[in-house]
């Protein structure tokens, strides 16, 4: 299925602020919140991810139709790789393991960024090489 990129690096700017007022309350709910939205667009796509809706709610509709899509599955792939790094900040910070969930949500926000700001999209970059490794493993190679 194919996405508007555009959605995704919307999510990425919320998901920035998100986890930017994480790391500045130490808010351990904030996180699982995200790490909540996070696995609703691993599991389901844009039309699953609560950034998603408002996304194709309120700004799809005025902006032009895009001038590309993309595939979701990498995005999908990125939106998994985040869940986990909230996930484990998330254990980090219900175990009192301060570093953990300060260096876990400090990853996942490095990569939001990224794509927020600069359209460079980590998880979608690291999704071809771990389906061609699948793919070498599956081949008995």
């Amino acid at each position: 299925m194919q996405t508007d990129p555009r959605g995704a690096r919307f999510a990425a700017a919320l998901t920035t602020v998100v986890l930017v007022a994480v790391l500045l309350t130490g808010s351990g709910l904030l996180l699982t919140a995200q790490a909540v939205v996070f696995t609703l667009a691993a599991s389901g796509g844009p039309r699953l991810s609560p950034y998603g809706w408002l996304f194709h709610t309120f700004v799809a509709p005025r902006l032009a139709p895009p001038n590309e899509t993309e595939d979701e599955r990498p995005v999908r792939f990125a939106q998994g790789g985040g869940a986990v790094f909230a996930a484990v900040g998330t254990l980090g910070y219900v175990t009192g393991v301060t570093w953990l969930a300060l260096s876990a949500t400090g990853f996942a926000l490095a990569a939001a960024f990224l794509n927020a700001a600069f359209g460079y999209c980590l998880g979608c970059e690291i999704y071809p090489i771990v389906r061609r490794a699948q793919g070498r493993l599956g081949a008995g190679a």
